[in-house]
């Protein structure tokens, strides 16, 4: 999977916001909001795909235990979640 360029995430609050920097991201109907788990995941998304040319759930996952301590079953179940929400708005490439 990679993350589609031209989305920057911008803090917002407790929250962050995922802004589309060209016109044809940008779409005035919708916009996203990541809670800070969503928020960390998508800059470790942005960085693997950056570094690596894609991102997998499962880095996401341990990137997420690191960060947070929590249970690998737990942190899979979010990062899952998270992903599956991303591919739903396309913000993602599968």
């Amino acid at each position: 999977m990679k993350t589609i360029e031209g989305f920057r995430l911008r803090k917002l609050g407790n929250e962050y916001i995922l802004v589309g920097e060209s016109m044809e991201l940008i779409n005035f109907n919708k916009m996203i909001t990541l809670n800070e788990t969503a928020g960390f995941l998508w800059q470790q998304a942005e960085e693997q795909t950056r570094t690596r040319g894609s991102f997998d759930a499962t880095a996401l996952c341990k990137a997420l235990c690191d960060e947070y301590e929590v249970p690998p079953s737990q942190a899979m179940s979010d990062v899952e979640s998270t992903v599956a929400s991303w591919r739903e708005t396309g913000i993602i490439e599968v």
